[in-house]
C-alpha cells in the first residue's frame, strides 16, 4: 500500500530531487553531445558484472568523490563538474554546501582541463550558504521552494506542510504516487525549465575554445615549518614574481598582522551573498 511508507515527507522530496535530475541529465546531454562532447553521469569504467560503476573523481591524495555528473571532452577529461540537489529544510543547507565547497576544489586541483563547477539547487537555501558555495566559485542555479510548490500545486499536490505534519506529508506523498510516470517527468521537466536558459548560456561560454586563454590571477600559498598558513592573490605574474624576490619574506609569518578571535566578518551575510552574485 502507498501509506505505509514511514516518512513520506522525506519519499517525496527524494522523488522531486530525483526528477529534476533526470530533466537536468537529459536537458545537458542533448545540448553538449550534440556539440562532440560527453555527458556522463556513471563512471565510463565497467564493474566485474559489466555495469556502469558510480562516477568517483579523485582528489590528488587519491580521495573518491561520487559526483553527480560531469561533461567530458573527446579524450574523456573533465570539463565541467555538474551537481544536483534538493533539500525542503534550510536546517540541512549548510551541511550539503560544504560538502559541495570540499569536493569540487579537491577535484579541480587533480584535473587541470576542468574548467568551472555548477550547482542545480533546489528547495530551501540560505544566502550564507549561497555565499559560501560562489566563493569557491561554484556556479549556482537556484529553483526557489515556492516556484516548486506551485508547480506541484498545478498536479493536485499540496507541498506546503508543517515539518512534523506527518499527515499531510502523506496525503501529498499519496497524491504524487498516483501521478502517472510522464506527469512525474513533467515536475522535472518544469523545474528545470525555470534555469534552463541562462544555464545553457553558461555551459555554452564555458565549453567555447574560440576564448584565449589568460591569467586572471595568481595565488600564492606559504607555508611555515610551524604550520602557519598565508596566501596572497595577484593578478598579474610580474607581481607575483616581485613578491617571490622581496626579502620580506622572511619576516612573512610574524603574527602581529594576524586576526584575533574577537575580529568578525566586516560583510553580513546579506553584503556577502551581494557580492557572491554581483562581482566587480
Amino acid at each position: 500500500m502507498i501509506d505505509t511508507i514511514q516518512n513520506p515527507g522525506s519519499a517525496l522530496g527524494e522523488a522531486i530531487g530525483a526528477e529534476m535530475e533526470n530533466a537536468l541529465n537529459l536537458f545537458l546531454t542533448t545540448l553538449v553531445e550534440n556539440r562532440g562532447y560527453h555527458f556522463l553521469s556513471k563512471s565510463p569504467l565497467k564493474n566485474t558484472q559489466g555495469k556502469p560503476k558510480k562516477l568517483l573523481m579523485y582528489d590528488k591524495f587519491g580521495t573518491a568523490y561520487n559526483l553527480d555528473a560531469v561533461i567530458a571532452n573527446e579524450r574523456m577529461q573533465p570539463i565541467i563538474l555538474i551537481e544536483s540537489k534538493y533539500i525542503r529544510y534550510t536546517k540541512h543547507n549548510r551541511d550539503k554546501g560544504s560538502w559541495l565547497c570540499t569536493a569540487h576544489p579537491a577535484v579541480r586541483r587533480r584535473y587541470n582541463s576542468i574548467r568551472s563547477s555548477i550547482a542545480v539547487l533546489a528547495g530551501n537555501w540560505s544566502s550564507s550558504s549561497l555565499a559560501m558555495m560562489r566563493s569557491f566559485e561554484i556556479n549556482i542555479f537556484l529553483i526557489p521552494f515556492n516556484r516548486i510548490r506551485t508547480i506541484l500545486q498545478t498536479y493536485g499536490i499540496d507541498f506546503d506542510w508543517d515539518e512534523k505534519d506527518r499527515k499531510a506529508a502523506m496525503v501529498a506523498w499519496n497524491s504524487y504516487s498516483n501521478l502517472a510516470d510522464a506527469q512525474k517527468s513533467a515536475i522535472g521537466m518544469e523545474m528545470v525549465n525555470l534555469v534552463k536558459h541562462e544555464l545553457e548560456t553558461l555551459v555554452l561560454g564555458i565549453l567555447d575554445d574560440n576564448l584565449e586563454r589568460e591569467v586572471e590571477r595568481i595565488t600564492i600559498d606559504l607555508y611555515s615549518n610551524l604550520g602557519e598558513v598565508k596566501v596572497y592573490e595577484f593578478s598579474t605574474i610580474e607581481h607575483a614574481v616581485t613578491f617571490l624576490n622581496t626579502s620580506e619574506l622572511r619576516t612573512v609569518f610574524i603574527t602581529s598582522d594576524s586576526l584575533t578571535l574577537f575580529d568578525q566578518p566586516s560583510t553580513s551575510d546579506e553584503e556577502i551573498y551581494h557580492l557572491n552574485n554581483n562581482p566587480t
